[in-house]
């Protein structure tokens, strides 16, 4: 039996209405325990830094194993090369150019008028309008947690105004002091940053594992409530840091011609796999690895900037890193295991982060508004099926090292650049030119054309902000 629900309005259909609606339906209709969900989200993970993704360097048997045990997507993205929007649009299936949440939080309080183009304006908090799958898995009965990075808006805006019963760590900062307790300080973001809810902890307590504990204490007070675990993981963000033993055993497996070369990065992998493998044993031991989907993806593509003088990471043979719209900054490692999904398999169907909101609300037996999203349930029974779409957009109206303000189009195998600086139109064909080496733009005139409308047409409707000269 599914319920019933009305269809969503963005025009503003009355959202405590519409949640109402789900908690009552969710009463009257539920038959059987429902799915528990528990999403790994990492922070600048590129697509090449797992072992079943092709690292070198890396060790991560845990992730590697969760790919044996489930669907390994070679082909999905991010919604957006940065982080707060990526993770906007997870929460509530809406593309960031929709949302108008184009730039991190701390972005979108600057102006960028020393540049070409004055970037355009980002909200800085999600807006408590929008639907968020907490809430609407909360208004089914789940027990809503969030462990780590939030990074969606200040205090008035915090997880707990948008659907979660647990907050453990998420404040309106993107990234941690230092990533040893107490988790404190203000070197390294020239503010005073901290990690609230993380006391009592030890001297060399790493950041990673304490929220790994408080992640698997989520998963215990739920008892035998259905639970909604969203793990939302630094690591490997900036600054830099990893456990001194872990960083020596990778400066002993450096090599000459590795991709991978940060010794202390790998060692930061190395403890985000632990942490996976310690949620998968948690599952296990508590009864509820048959009954539990486990998502795992980055929130956009791998750093390719410096860090202690060191290149953080290498995206190839990806073009381009976190910040661009070349697949280095919006390509990243997906894998999800669920009750009644294939096991071991790989699915090379284009998919972007949105998709999630509708996924899980799948798995959890609701149905309502997917927005911009389409449920990858289909591809998790069958992965060489299809979607019903074949276009994908990216708008990134801001500067970063690696760009300028630019949005993209994809469509099948396709895809197109457009840089508002000076207006540059660039065309690939990802099927042959992975790289994104080959600028096809002046061969494939027409296309080009075809695509820059659509790409437009799509910016307009949804609303999207634009960049502007000063």
């Amino acid at each position: 039996m599914t319920n019933s629900i009305p269809p969503h309005d963005d025009e503003g259909m009355n959202r405590r209405a519409f949640l109402t609606g789900l908690a009552a339906s969710a009463a009257a209709q539920r038959t059987s325990k429902p799915m528990n969900i528990v999403l790994i989200l990492a922070d600048d993970l590129g697509w090449t830094d797992l072992g079943c993704y092709g690292a070198d360097l890396h060790e991560t048997p845990n992730l590697d194993r969760l790919a044996k045990e489930g669907v390994r997507f070679t082909d999905a993205h991010s919604a957006s090369p940065v982080c707060s929007p990526t993770r906007a649009a997870i929460m509530t299936g809406k593309h960031p150019a929709r949302l108008k949440i184009t730039i991190w939080r701390e972005g979108s309080l600057r102006t960028g008028a020393n540049a070409r183009l004055v970037q355009a304006e980002s909200k800085p908090n999600l807006a408590h309008e929008e639907t968020t799958i907490a809430e609407v898995l909360q208004s089914r009965g789940y027990m809503t947690g969030i462990v780590g990075k939030w990074h969606l808006g200040d205090g008035d805006f915090y997880p707990e105004t948008q659907g979660f019963d647990i907050n453990i760590g998420g404040t309106h900062w993107g990234a941690p002091e230092t990533y040893f307790y107490p988790y404190r300080g203000e070197k390294a973001f020239r503010e005073f940053r901290y990690m609230p809810g993380l006391f009592g902890g030890k001297k060399g307590e790493y950041l990673t594992d304490r929220l790994t504990d408080e992640a698997l204490r989520v998963i215990d007070l739920a008892g035998n409530q259905p639970f909604f675990l969203y793990l939302a993981h630094h690591s490997p963000h900036t600054p830099i840091e990893a456990k001194p033993e872990l960083i020596d055993h990778y400066k002993k497996k450096l090599k000459p011609g590795m991709n991978h070369q940060n010794a202390t990065y790998a060692a930061m992998v190395h403890s985000l796999d632990e942490s996976v493998g310690r949620v998968l044993k948690h599952l296990e031991l508590r009864g509820h690895a048959s009954n539990t989907a486990v998502i795992f993806m980055s929130d956009n593509g791998g750093f390719i900037g410096r860090a202690q003088n060191q290149v953080v990471t290498n995206n190839a043979p990806l073009r381009s890193g976190k910040g661009s719209v070349y697949e280095g900054g919006v390509r990243v490692p997906l894998i999800i295991r669920a009750p009644g999904a294939a096991r071991g398999k790989e699915c090379n169907v284009p998919v972007i982060a949105s998709d999630l909101f509708a996924t899980i609300q799948e798995l959890a037996g609701a149905t309502g508004p997917s927005h911009d999203g389409l449920s990858l349930t289909p591809l998790l029974k069958n992965p060489q099926g299809k979607l019903s779409r074949s276009e994908m957009f990216f708008h990134y109206p801001h500067y970063y090292a690696t760009t300028t303000p630019v949005s993209a189009i994809r469509d099948g195998d396709w895809k197109l650049v457009h840089y508002y600086e000076d207006d540059k139109v660039e065309l690939y064909n990802l099927a042959s030119d992975f790289g994104e080496k080959t600028d096809l733009s002046k061969v494939e005139t027409a296309r080009r054309d075809r695509m820059l409308t659509r790409l437009n047409e799509w910016l307009r409707e949804a609303g999207a902000n634009f960049p502007r000269k000063p």
